[in-house]
């Protein structure tokens, strides 16, 4: 008796789907990774380092990712920005500043090159200016770029350079002198009748800001005001009453120290 023939099998042509459906499958958790990857969520992010740096065996499971800088700490500069008017404590000065260095000659020098190019890169130059001689550093405020005309409260958009100045000059023991300058045009006003108000306002203003924010010790600054009689520049043109219109922010040298009163 003869065996009865199974009929011929059909071929499959519909064997890719299962294919292309595990590539639709793959291309899928690849989307949704990278939007996941995309969102902002700091825990999120810091949970995907961890894990990919146990799974190369960078970190043990359970300890602690490391943290990760952008920019190291070490090569971080000033930030001149506004500080705070936070009281330093009376007890910390002390111990701070004897610990600093006493600035001379050669220091002076740094410390100019240091501001000069930080009023370079801020476009600054005109409002400041610095001259080394054999009373210290002098650096010059200029009331165009620090005060309003015929008043003594500090511009708030010069606070930048002035945190910038004190920072690097503060980072030494010498005395420091706030000595304010009018040219000789006359004011009187009900807060200033005469020059000599104004120029002095000026310089204690600077003083107690110095004295509010920065690690000076009290015993080691002070502030006058001279008014229009030490003028750098003669009163009779607008360039050099500019110039005399100042606050000069005075780092006394050893010499200069001498001759004080």
């Amino acid at each position: 008796m003869a065996l009865k023939k199974e009929p011929e099998k059909h071929v499959n042509h519909e064997r890719w789907l299962v294919s292309y459906a595990d590539f639709i499958t793959l291309l899928f958790a690849v989307f949704v990774t990278l939007y996941a990857m995309s969102q902002s969520d700091k825990k999120k992010a810091e949970e995907v380092m961890q894990s990919i740096q146990q799974s190369f065996g960078m970190v043990q499971p359970g300890a602690p990712s490391p943290k990760m800088n952008v920019i190291p700490s070490q090569q971080a500069n000033i930030i001149p920005a506004i500080k705070p008017e936070i009281s330093i404590a009376p007890g910390s000065r002390s111990a701070r500043s004897q610990a600093k260095t006493r600035a001379e000659e050669k220091d002076f020098r740094q410390i100019k090159s240091t501001i000069e190019a930080y009023l370079v890169k801020q476009g600054a130059q005109s409002k400041v200016a610095l001259t080394i001689t054999r009373r210290g550093l002098i650096v010059s405020l200029k009331e165009a770029g620090f005060f309003e005309s015929g008043q003594a409260q500090i511009k708030p958009n010069a606070y930048e350079l002035i945190n910038t100045i004190s920072e690097v000059v503060t980072q030494y023991n010498n005395p420091l002198r706030l000595e304010g300058h009018t040219d000789n045009v006359p004011i009187s006003t009900s807060q200033f009748p005469t020059n000599w108000e104004l120029s002095t306002a000026r310089a204690t203003n600077g003083l107690k800001y110095l004295l509010k924010n920065f690690d000076v010790d009290p015993d080691k600054i002070s502030a006058t005001g001279y008014a229009e009689f030490r003028p750098l520049a003669d009163n009779a043109t607008p360039e050099g009453r500019a110039k005399n219109r100042r606050v000069d922010l005075v780092m006394l040298s050893s010499e200069g120290e001498r001759g004080e009163p």
